[in-house]
């Protein structure tokens, strides 16, 4: 399914060329208008990415993030910063459908096994956003500011066993650029684990680039910055993946 999804600094909409907030656009939509229109237009799940408490936590917009969910008529997967069990539990209470784990699924491990055996799969997304060295896809931390020794391999073998069943994938070297996302990276994962259910991000810039991905069998295509910048419309987009 297309999945349309804003980012979220002190309640405006805005996008990040590849995770870098000093090359931020800021744009006018109010997200719960804008994630409205998307609904009306035929999503059927939606992502939101709050970066001020994925800059610190302590700074989230949980408050801004229930009204939205209340308001929305869809499902809403919500990431930034999960670094708790606490985290996980609030945006839960609120009615968020999946929480997005980055970074902690590389730095702390046991940590996030346990979230698994205590949430279960249905509710988690990890957010492996690799660098492909030499072949390797390794995974990035911190905002992407560091690389971990971690493949995505390793990841997904490690959590597997405790019902890992949703991992949403940015080729980094693709988002923001709206220049195509990485198929064959794509076609591989989804052969290599057929039953997990891959979400690709980064580098969606034309319907074109929408049909390309029809191929590699991902269960989901998050669209931002093309959304926003009138690229295409949401129905286009849904309209080409159904067809």
């Amino acid at each position: 399914m297309i999945i349309p999804a804003l980012d979220l600094i002190n309640g405006e909409v805005v996008r990040l060329q590849q995770g870098d907030y000093q090359r931020q656009t800021t744009f006018s939509y109010s997200p719960i208008e804008q994630f409205q229109h998307y609904v009306d237009a035929g999503a059927q799940y939606l992502h939101l990415v709050d970066l001020d408490g994925a800059k610190d936590p302590a700074a989230r917009q949980l408050s801004l993030i229930a009204k939205i969910v209340e308001e929305v008529e869809a499902p809403i997967q919500v990431g930034g910063g999960i670094r708790t069990e606490v985290d996980i539990q609030n945006l839960l209470d609120i009615g968020v459908s999946r929480v997005v784990v980055g970074s902690t699924a590389v730095t702390n491990p046991d940590e996030v096994i346990r979230w698994f055996k205590k949430f279960g799969g249905d509710h988690i997304v990890l957010a492996l956003d690799i660098r492909i060295e030499g072949g390797i896809k390794k995974v990035a931390l911190s905002g992407w500011l560091e690389t971990s020794e971690s493949s995505l391999e390793e990841l997904i073998a490690r959590y597997k066993p405790y019902g890992l069943k949703h991992v949403l994938c940015t080729d980094i070297s693709r988002d923001g650029m709206l220049s195509g996302s990485n198929v064959p990276l794509y076609q591989e994962l989804s052969t290599a684990y057929p039953e997990i259910a891959f979400q690709s991000s980064g580098g969606i810039g034309s319907l074109a680039d929408i049909e390309a991905l029809k191929e590699s069998q991902v269960a989901g295509v998050i669209v931002g910055r093309a959304l926003l910048e009138g690229k295409f419309t949401a129905e286009e987009a849904i309209r080409c993946w159904q067809k």
